[in-house]
């Protein structure tokens, strides 16, 4: 079973950025899909952006034009780019395939 480490969160202000990193253990970037979700407090969790094994790319309509997905099949990481962010952008984030379960995710928490 593939597991999947997910770093880069913190605490930034309002307009700040942040980068997270997604760590298969195995090297799966280069045959599946993959995506990025989030889950706010109270809240379910919610598709934030996808990234087909040929690299199409797919935003929900609150990330499109802020964030960027990525990968780099070479170091065998996934990436999420957030610019711009906002205090509604609060939550734990959580990257997946079909190929491995739900990792512990990283917080990411905007406030001034």
């Amino acid at each position: 079973q593939v597991q999947l480490v997910e770093s880069g969160g913190g605490s930034v202000q309002p307009g700040g950025s942040l980068r997270l990193s997604c760590t298969p253990s195995r090297n799966i970037l280069s045959i599946s899909p993959m995506a990025w979700y989030r889950q706010a407090p109270g809240k379910q969790r919610e598709l934030v952006a996808t990234i087909t094994s040929s690299g199409n790319t797919n935003y929900a309509d609150s990330a499109k034009g802020r964030f960027t997905i990525s990968r780099d099949n070479d170091k065998n990481k996934m990436y999420l780019q957030m610019n711009s962010l906002k205090p509604e952008d609060t939550a734990v984030y959580y990257c997946k395939t079909p190929l491995a379960n739900w990792g512990q995710g990283t917080q990411v928490t905007v406030s001034s």
